[in-house]
């Protein structure tokens, strides 16, 4: 079956439109958005008070629209952001939720010449155990906005409430920077792209499609710096070994 070519030419007319229809402040927290999740691929603290400010913006505009559950959201993501903009400068190891591996990462990060010896908290990985606890607590989260959605009405109510959900317990994650946190925005950012597309708020669609690649660069970069923390550990055992000799 062909696809009509003016359907096609629709939709990017309607992408076009959207990006340059958005208001100033809609465009600025785009911006600001993009900026920020590429800082916090690179652990860099400045994607905290960035981030508060995009969120503060993008609530405010959803407040007027009378996006509410979208204005929950990012009154959620602002709590998330402060949450772990004072985490992240504490330093130290992670919880006791990180793996024996992950443990043992951290402490070599917490080390003389480790990440947190300069600063930085390391990055961490949780136990199956963990992962089980916290996608339960997201299936539950997702159960309780749903049921509220379907309640006041609100459209696409239980696919909207699952990106809700899956949103909220990823910023929880990276603001304890727990590697998985960038498994949950890639769900969540594909789901929002097909629920912006079916509502056909395209232009949305392209950006969640953005953030969802990022967030597979994120996965990356972090799993690259959680391997170079173990490398750490087996650098600095061979060190005091040596001393100890």
């Amino acid at each position: 079956m062909n696809e009509d070519p003016s359907q096609g030419a629709s939709i990017w007319a309607q992408i076009v439109e959207g990006a340059l229809a958005a208001s100033p402040a809609e465009q600025f927290a785009t911006v600001l958005g993009i900026v920020g999740v590429w800082l916090m691929i690179k652990r860099n603290l400045w994607a905290f008070p960035l981030g508060l400010v995009q969120v503060s913006i993008f609530g405010w505009v959803c407040f007027r629209a009378g996006l509410y559950s979208e204005t929950a959201l990012q009154v959620m993501f602002f709590g998330g952001l402060a949450y772990g903009w004072w985490h992240w400068t504490r330093g130290g190891a992670a919880g006791a939720t990180a793996s024996g591996a992950a443990a043992e990462a951290n402490a070599a990060a917490a080390g003389e010449g480790g990440a947190a010896g300069r600063g930085e908290l390391p990055v961490s990985l949780l136990t199956w155990r963990a992962r089980a606890a916290w996608a339960a607590g997201a299936l539950a989260l997702w159960a309780t906005w749903g049921s509220l959605m379907v309640l006041v009405g609100a459209s696409a109510a239980w696919v909207d409430a699952f990106v809700f959900a899956v949103g909220v317990t990823s910023q929880v994650l990276q603001a304890r920077k727990v590697l998985e946190n960038w498994v949950g925005w890639l769900i969540s950012n594909c789901v929002a792209v097909g629920l912006f597309w079916s509502q056909e708020f395209y232009w949305f669609s392209v950006l969640y499609l953005v953030f969802a690649f990022m967030a597979l660069a994120g996965w990356r970069e972090w799993w690259r710096a959680w391997r170079a923390q173990g490398a750490e550990l087996r650098t600095a055992s061979g060190a005091r070994a040596g001393d100890s000799a």
